[in-house]
């Protein structure tokens, strides 16, 4: 049956029956809040069949009692309806320290004692790869030098990747044939010494110029190892109240692997998966891409533990690297290794071509999202979706910008006439924008991460981590922890930095729930079933140790998961 319909139709023979019928689980003396178009705070909740039942105050619904009820009294707890990143990499995270542990690091000291270590276990001659330690996290806020990654491996090729970006040591770039005259035929590639036409070490868009070498088969974790450390990933984001995510890059192994989880009936919260598009193909080859995708039964009919929505590629680099598409210069920078004043970052995919993917994934009724940083790349998208909605309407697939941490007045407007929505990660304001109002200023900064310009404009903007790397919801790169980023939306404060980030684009405190509830399940194109705490949706719903609409707002990081529960049962409980 389909999902719609069978919310929509069991929300109508509750209202309809419940008087007289018992509910399996009932919620009293709580303050639940329901998350609805009205955003009521109420006291009791009843639930049957995996289904909200009824809302209302504890004498209404103590009505619904009887002897098999389980009754729980909540002492005034807070109840938020399940909670939903719209953007994490669960898979590869879970990978990520299959191998070995890696530190956290905040410095290019601690960067290059991790490559030391490594060369002590990496046997000579083979690769030693860092990944997505991000160069505007680290407190001297630029990439490790060529020089300082060969005197700490000399024996190696070293790569310290961020993204699309990175920086390498000689024997690396040696390995891939990148000298001075090499860099003189790739300037956009390869950054060079302005005095000496030397290659610095820092490639961009590196995957176009730039290959690291596997190393030599070893005995590495086997499938069911892996599937056991997503398995564990995805039980962490249920001790954080995350009943629901979004995988924003889904390959073929990923996909096989949920369904794996899905088969054995191990699938612990509900995924739904923006499958990766190589942008990069013929015409031919795209529409044989995105007729297999739209044919998967988890899109023709969705499970309510996993589903297929659309379709993601890549426009432009990243922010954290010093690759976004802006429309203004980035300007020259020693935090970003950037010498040409002109330079304005770099765009992957252009315009024509992007219309050209997002107008037969539309046909399709697939949802499509670009990652786009930069406010050109996100213009660049919007004018698009723009020209494709005059031929057929955008807003019933739920397409989307992902990421679009730089926006213009512009596309807040056209992205709100449109009916598109916006993923964005607020973490990387408090963790980035050090770096950023460096880099550019506070005026440029006006439409960074621009949360309540999107909320007053009517558009569907919903809270993601980008979560890529480790299992924990604070030490992981780009943390998860859901509360992290309400902080952040509410305070717009930065780490390491004195001040506010324009803390006029700050959310209120219902906007901030709105931002991880309801709004990312309009991402998941499941606002039917998720998101609020309705009759007939389903009783997913996080038991909370705070009241987050009244508590200071650095109470707001600090808040802790009493318990989660999904089709109103218990997934977690802290006294477990």
């Amino acid at each position: 049956m389909n999902q719609r319909f069978s919310a929509a139709m069991f929300a109508l023979l509750t209202v309809t029956a419940v008087s007289g019928d018992a509910a399996d689980l009932v919620l009293r003396n709580a303050s639940i809040v329901t998350a609805d178009s009205d955003f009521r705070i109420v006291e009791a909740m009843a639930v049957e069949q995996g289904r909200i039942a009824a809302v209302g105050s504890s004498e209404e619904i103590d009505r619904l009692v009887d002897g098999q009820t389980e009754v729980v009294d909540l002492q005034g707890q807070m109840v938020l309806p399940g909670l939903i990143d719209s953007h994490v990499h669960p898979s590869g995270a879970s990978r990520y320290e299959a191998d070995h542990e890696i530190p956290t690091m905040d410095s290019i000291d601690d960067v290059l004692d991790y490559v030391r270590a490594r060369t002590r276990v990496v046997p000579k001659g083979q690769w030693i790869t860092l990944s997505q330690v991000f160069l505007t996290r680290l407190r001297e806020q630029r990439f490790p030098t060529r020089a300082e990654l060969d005197a700490a491996a000399p024996d190696h090729p070293v790569w310290f990747r961020t993204g699309p970006d990175g920086s390498a040591n000689s024997l690396a770039l040696a390995e891939n044939g990148i000298d001075r005259e090499f860099a003189a035929e790739h300037p956009r590639h390869v950054m060079t010494d302005p005095k000496t036409g030397e290659p610095t070490g820092v490639i961009r868009q590196s995957s176009e110029v730039f290959k690291t070498r596997p190393a030599p088969d070893t005995n590495g974790p086997g499938q069911a190892e892996l599937d056991q450390r997503l398995l564990d990933l995805l039980q962490d984001y249920r001790r954080w109240g995350i009943t629901g995510v979004i995988d924003r890059n889904c390959d073929d192994a990923a996909r096989a692997q949920y369904g794996r989880l899905l088969q054995a009936d191990q699938l612990p919260i509900r995924v739904r998966l923006s499958r990766s598009l190589n942008a990069s193909g013929s015409e031919q080859q795209i529409r044989e891409q995105l007729d297999a995708i739209s044919a998967d039964p988890l899109f023709q009919n969705p499970q309510p533990r996993l589903g297929v929505i659309g379709v993601k590629v890549f426009e432009d680099g990243g922010m954290l690297t010093g690759s976004a598409y802006f429309s203004e210069p980035w300007g020259t920078s020693r935090i970003y290794g950037i010498v040409d004043p002109r330079y304005r970052g770099m765009q992957f995919i252009d315009e024509q071509r992007l219309e050209n993917l997002v107008r037969p994934t539309v046909q399709r009724g697939l949802a499509f999202t670009a990652h786009c940083q930069g406010d050109a790349a996100v213009e660049a998208l919007v004018r698009v979706y723009r020209r494709v909605n005059e031929d057929m309407p955008i807003a019933p697939t739920h397409s989307t910008i992902t990421h679009s941490s730089f926006m213009s007045r512009e596309a807040i407007d056209g992205a709100a006439a449109l009916g598109i929505g916006v993923d964005l990660q607020p973490a990387w304001l408090y963790l980035d924008a050090r770096t950023l109002v460096a880099q550019f200023g506070q005026r440029r900064l006006e439409y960074f991460i621009p949360l309540q310009s999107l909320f007053q404009a009517g558009v569907i903007a919903g809270g993601g981590s980008d979560h890529m790397q480790k299992i924990g919801s604070m030490r992981s790169v780009n943390p998860y922890n859901p509360f992290l980023g309400m902080w952040v939306a509410v305070t717009r404060k930065a780490r390491w930095h004195d001040s506010a980030i324009h803390r006029e684009q700050a959310l209120d405190r219902q906007q901030m729930i709105r931002f991880y509830t309801i709004n990312n399940a309009w991402l998941m194109r499941a606002e039917e079933e998720l998101g609020s705490l309705e009759v007939g949706k389903r009783a997913d719903f996080v038991v909370i140790d705070r009241d987050l609409l009244r508590c200071d707002d650095d109470a707001i990081a600090q808040t802790q998961v009493r318990s989660t529960w999904m089709d109103g049962r218990k997934v977690f409980d802290t006294a477990d």
